[in-house]
């Protein structure tokens, strides 16, 4: 269904929603799906109620300048992008009766409770149903992860950006994936580090990350998200 607005509180929800685990609306760069999207925001969301969709919205006003020129079709509308469903509870009051509903389900797995069965009919049917349970409970959740884009800035156009690369990646940290790079034009001849990673969000933190990418002191001046 892609996305439906953004002026409702529905609307940025399932902006907000999409934004949590994407650095863009499409795919792992900057396109003309991010330019329709932020166009079409009456200005950038608030933090402390869609902090994702406000990041993301800075992220994207960093590259205004070059809007034209990204990839993409700069003709479709900011409504052929975003899910195919809404992925957020626009009504969360229905939210504990579909929870209910899944108890019910669950319990009709393995016959109705009716007055009328024997009782080893009931006990063998309660004992099946609390092993399902059990069961269902003990599935291990896939852990939540992230997909970052970092902009590593060095000092000067003499920096020696290969180095700074090497001593970047050369950060390990458990539940970090490094991802593709490349070197972005700033002014003056100095280019910045632009880098994609994974993340898994329980185990990492991009505060302690970027520390440790800026305690490189003799190549790295900054780093932003």
């Amino acid at each position: 269904m892609g996305f439906a607005d953004f002026v409702t509180d529905a609307g940025l929800s399932m902006l907000e929603s999409w934004v949590t685990s994407r650095s863009y609306i499409s795919g792992y760069g900057p396109s003309q799906a991010d330019v329709a999207s932020f166009k079409a925001l009456p200005g950038p969301p608030k933090v402390e109620k869609y902090p994702h969709a406000w990041r993301w919205y800075k992220h994207m006003a960093s590259y205004q300048s070059e809007f034209s020129s990204l990839p993409g079709d700069p003709s479709k509308a900011y409504t052929s992008y975003g899910p195919e469903k809404s992925e957020a509870t626009l009504n969360p009051k229905d939210a504990p009766k579909a929870a209910a509903d899944e108890d019910d389900e669950d319990d009709d797995l393995f016959g109705s409770d009716d007055e009328s069965e024997d009782e080893e009919t009931k006990k063998k049917r309660e004992e099946n149903l609390a092993a399902y349970k059990k069961k269902k409970e003990g599935k291990t959740k896939p852990a939540a992860k992230s997909i970052v884009t970092l902009d590593v800035k060095p000092w000067d156009d003499e920096t020696d950006m290969k180095q700074l690369e090497d001593n970047m990646r050369g950060i390990e940290m458990d539940g970090l994936t490094w991802g593709a790079s490349k070197l972005v034009p700033l002014a003056f001849g100095i280019k910045k580090l632009q880098v994609n990673l994974v993340v898994e969000d329980e185990k990492v933190s991009i505060d302690d990350l970027q520390q440790q990418i800026e305690a490189d002191e003799d190549h790295v001046q900054s780093t932003d998200v």
